[in-house]
């Protein structure tokens, strides 16, 4: 639980750097093969020159890739040796989510305010080694920080058991620097952000969840609160319990039946939102944030088996991935997806492939288009939807199993 230090939110001049993505070699830095062929594909490049005598490989800083704002200038994201390549696009992709436009949304229909003050404000996120135990010397840089050992990735073994020794803080720590150099926070002599209304709205719900006990709840939590107070973080880390459970990410936790956010927040799900904290529900309904996860998700290559993105209590995971609409299956392992209701685009590995669906074969309709993907499209409302496939080998039905 970090929030973006106010320095960074006051340097106006920005930086102009290239981008790029996945795994590295063990080359030297000033080789122009540092990098494979592979990362560069996923749009990870070596930390450019411009940023590099600060963000140096003498710090562990070895890769480099970025979100374009609509004005041209980039969100720097920023990573040690340590950090997969796939934990990099997670982090990016998160980052691209909360900037994604939210149609008909009041704040969020169009982000390119939010996306533009953020360049401005200098944000950069800090991919970092290890664990937050204060010996990461690079944590002292400008930037938010989010450490290796918080970035679970879709399919590998820390979010299919939702492992929180590994507790997945990608959100809490990204949304801070959306929050503190994009949407902006009050109470200081400026407001650096571009959303001030909305901001009001988030300050008026923390006080509420606070003065009502819904959030920061415990005696044992009180010094924490006021050392938030003087730091003017309240907002920031209101607004990231609220979020965290509005995607399902304590509903695995097991230490309590109904709080979220290490017990601190007085729900736990959605739902729990909706009929405990009716401030902090309004501030997700039709505001800013998808109702759904935007990005494409990489299924770890370790992953085998079924992905859900369906609900289901046997699988801890899915109180999270029930949110995910588009997944890309990576990798060579044998691996299927169970589809749920939000028009999935999915994509298979080296493997083989299945495409899992609730009803029966005739309940849904086949079609194929020029490019070669396929349209499966559920008859039945509100159960399946519309899925785009590619690479996939077998459609399974209740009834029947299908080679394509």
């Amino acid at each position: 639980m970090r929030k973006v230090l106010v320095r960074s939110m006051v340097m106006a001049a920005m930086l102009t750097a290239v981008s790029g993505c996945n795994s590295y070699s063990a080359l030297q830095p000033n080789s122009s093969s540092y990098l494979s062929a592979q990362t560069l594909a996923l749009g990870i490049n070596q930390v450019p020159a411009a940023l590099a005598e600060t963000y140096s490989h003498q710090l562990g800083f070895n890769r480099y890739t970025k979100v374009k704002a609509p004005n041209g200038k980039a969100i720097h994201i920023i990573a040690q040796d340590k950090l997969s390549d796939n934990q990099i696009v997670r982090a990016r992709s998160v980052l691209e989510h909360f900037l994604t436009p939210y149609p008909g949304s009041e704040y969020g229909a169009d982000k390119t305010a939010v996306a533009n003050m953020m360049t401005e404000n200098n944000a950069t996120l800090l991919l970092l080694n290890g664990i937050d135990d204060g010996s990461n010397r690079a944590a002292e840089l400008d930037g938010q920080p989010l450490y290796q050992s918080e970035i679970q990735v879709e399919g590998h073994r820390w979010y299919i058991e939702q492992n929180y020794d590994h507790r997945d803080a990608t959100f809490e720590e990204i949304l801070h620097l959306v929050h503190d150099t994009g949407i902006g926070v009050d109470q200081y002599e400026r407001f650096y952000g571009a959303l001030p209304a909305y901001q009001a709205e988030i300050r008026n719900a923390q006080v509420s969840a606070l003065a009502s006990n819904l959030w920061g709840v415990g005696s044992e939590n009180q010094a924490w609160i006021q050392e938030l107070s003087a730091e003017n973080s309240l907002s920031q880390e209101y607004l990231a319990a609220v979020v965290d459970s509005y995607y399902g990410l304590w509903g695995a936790w097991s230490e309590s039946s109904s709080y979220g956010m290490w017990g601190l927040y007085v729900a736990k799900n959605r739902s729990e939102i909706m009929s405990e904290d009716k401030l902090g529900a309004q501030l997700m309904d039709n505001r800013f944030f998808h109702p759904y996860l935007t990005y494409n998700a990489r299924i770890d290559e370790g992953f085998s088996g079924d992905f859900s993105l369906r609900i289901d209590p046997s699988k801890p995971y899915t109180h999270h991935s029930q949110y995910l609409k588009d997944v890309t299956l990576t990798g060579s392992h044998d691996s299927n997806v169970v589809v749920n209701e939000l028009d999935n685009n999915i994509t298979g590995n080296h493997g083989f492939n299945k495409v899992i669906f609730s009803g029966e074969f005739a309940q849904y309709r086949i079609s194929r288009k020029q490019e070669g993907n396929v349209v499966i499209s559920d008859l039945v409302d509100n159960r399946d939807g519309v899925n785009m496939l590619n690479k996939i080998e077998q459609l399974v039905f209740a009834d029947k199993t299908l080679s394509l």
